[in-house]
């Protein structure tokens, strides 16, 4: 592998690993406030049909975007009702709101566009561009960092940086906010959190709302800025990818960056490599195309080391009286 497919296989790890990365950070907010969000798969796949719908109509991508974090947003309030409000499973919430999606984005676009269950491509105003950075063609003769620079960090749509800019920034609240400090305690301990006079049930649904605001995004991008539309079931497991790696990560932003990245990297292989010759035999395309999951699966499994969720993750919270 030379110098220039490595930077194009960087690349499309870059632009796959993004929405893996919001998806993860979202679940990360949810599941630090104890809901666990086994939606993020349909909140992704709806806020990615709606981005992509009204981007179409309006031929406005910032407008597309709007309606997919709302869409997501409706989701994980149906979430919060069912989990804390009602206080009932988490986990059966999550499965169905990932079943309606399914069902509910294919029905709507057959409704609307007639198109087997897909949007009609985007044209330019209905896409997010790429952006190049100062200095990118400037810099680009210099031995080593200028395509590092050029073509790899630059060239980008805004919601990859986006994206990336919210580790950081995901961090920062967790652990440097009275807002994340009683997230995270409200994950552990509601109770005591609840003794204090703060609302359990308000920094839950709080919680879920950050998470839409990041499945919308991360949906988003897949419709208006990965690809030019909506294709039924697009996501293709990438919210349950997104648990893993957070699971992978022990629910930690800077570890989830790097769960995200190997999860891309493993996609970016598969996509530019379709059969891998290793002299005694070949690997075939499907074996490269099921590299991430298999890697989910190991790492759901428990081989990747012991990962200690919050302790009152799953556990709808009764107010004592």
């Amino acid at each position: 592998m030379d110098f220039a497919t490595l930077l194009q296989v960087l690349d499309s790890t870059v632009r796959l690993a993004t929405p893996l990365l919001l998806a993860c950070l979202a679940g990360l907010f949810s599941e630090r406030s104890g809901v666990i969000d086994i939606g993020l798969e349909g909140k992704m796949l709806i806020a990615a049909f709606f981005s992509a719908a009204v981007a179409f109509a309006t031929g406005s991508v910032w407008l597309g975007m709007l309606a997919g974090i709302a869409a997501s947003m409706a989701l994980s309030a149906i979430h919060g009702l069912a989990s804390i409000t009602f206080r009932g499973n988490q986990l059966i919430s999550g499965v169905a709101l990932n079943f309606l999606a399914s069902g509910l984005t294919v029905m709507i676009a057959q409704v609307w566009f007639s198109e087997g269950g897909r949007t009609p491509s985007l044209m330019a105003g209905g896409r997010f561009s790429d952006i190049a950075l100062p200095f990118a063609e400037t810099l680009r003769p210099v031995p080593l960092l200028g395509p590092l620079y050029a073509d790899l960090i630059s060239g980008h749509s805004i919601l990859v940086y986006v994206g990336f800019l919210m580790v950081p920034l995901t961090w920062w609240v967790l652990q440097r906010t009275r807002f994340g400090l009683r997230l995270r305690a409200v994950g552990e301990a509601p109770e005591a959190v609840d003794t204090a006079g703060v609302s359990v049930s308000g920094l839950r649904f709080a919680s879920l709302a950050i998470a839409g605001v990041l499945c919308g995004l991360a949906g988003a991008y897949l419709a208006t800025g990965l690809q030019a539309g909506f294709v039924r079931e697009m996501t293709a497991g990438r919210g349950y990818i997104a648990l893993a790696a957070l699971i992978f990560a022990k629910w930690r932003p800077w570890y989830a960056l790097g769960a995200c990245l190997l999860f891309g990297f493993l996609q970016a292989i598969a996509l530019r490599y379709q059969n891998i010759d290793l002299g005694a035999f070949t690997v075939p395309v499907q074996v490269m195309d099921a590299l991430p999951y298999i890697l989910t699966v190991v790492i759901l499994a428990g081989f990747v080391g012991k990962a200690i969720p919050p302790r009152a993750g799953g556990t709808p919270y009764v107010k004592e009286r």
